[in-house]
């Protein structure tokens, strides 16, 4: 697909990767970017329409859905990364409100603007999804719920249209992760790359060198093979 004069959602918008993706589906020419925050926030660009969206929130999100008139691409990237042990159950339930039910609940309200566009959905993941960070297991365990939460979304919308993608994303420069002392892609690489496999229509994305290195096992490996047979079925 192209972007192009396409209406764009952004849940997340305000800071990190969800900023950084808003400038770039305005460089690539969309029509509007709706940018969903729990605190919107006025943007210079009069194509950017601020959307108060706190994804756990149910009627945030019908009045979101209300208030937009058509969809083309709805960008599920609001997240939650804390520290925690799973000796609590809080974190947990934290991480799966935002991180799970948040893309489950936002996807399902704006599903009928969606059909009516043949549109796209893009989650963001986490390369977490794949293998659990020890510092934040209930981080990991979420994105992995939301990776199956998103093959299954993927399979279902397919007949009517709709394509899925899920982003697996690695170590990113954000206020999320600036304290872990790893290497990170910069929030503009990513953004750029995301939208780059989008357009490639490629199912799962690797959009920074950390999970680059894994794409071509993901592609040939068993979790890829099963999804396709599954979906055949």
């Amino acid at each position: 697909m192209e972007f192009n004069d396409t209406t764009v959602l952004i849940t997340g918008a305000g800071r990190g990767i969800g900023r950084a993706l808003t400038e770039e589906f305005l460089r690539r020419g969309v029509r509007r970017v709706y940018a969903g925050m729990r605190a919107p926030l006025p943007h210079a660009d009069p194509r950017v329409v601020p959307l108060a969206l706190d994804v756990t929130d149910e009627e945030q999100i019908r009045a979101a859905a209300a208030r937009v008139d058509a969809l083309d691409v709805l960008v599920n990237n609001a997240g939650v990364f804390e520290p925690d042990d799973l000796t609590g159950r809080a974190a947990l339930e934290r991480h799966l409100a935002v991180n799970l039910f948040g893309p489950w609940a936002v996807t399902g309200a704006f599903e009928p603007h969606l059909v009516a566009a043949g549109g796209t959905v893009v989650t963001n993941v986490s390369l977490m999804a794949l293998a659990p960070l020890p510092v934040t297991p209930a981080y990991s365990l979420s994105k992995a719920a939301a990776l199956s939460l998103t093959q299954s979304q993927r399979a279902l919308l397919a007949g009517r249209g709709v394509r899925v993608h899920a982003v697996l994303t690695g170590p990113t420069d954000t206020d999320m992760t600036r304290d872990l002392p790893i290497p990170k892609a910069t929030p503009e690489s990513v953004a750029a790359a995301i939208l780059d496999a989008v357009e490639r229509g490629e199912e799962e994305i690797f959009p920074d060198p950390m999970s680059h290195r894994l794409e071509s096992g993901w592609r040939d490996g068993v979790a890829k093979v099963l999804e396709r047979q599954n979906t055949a079925a």
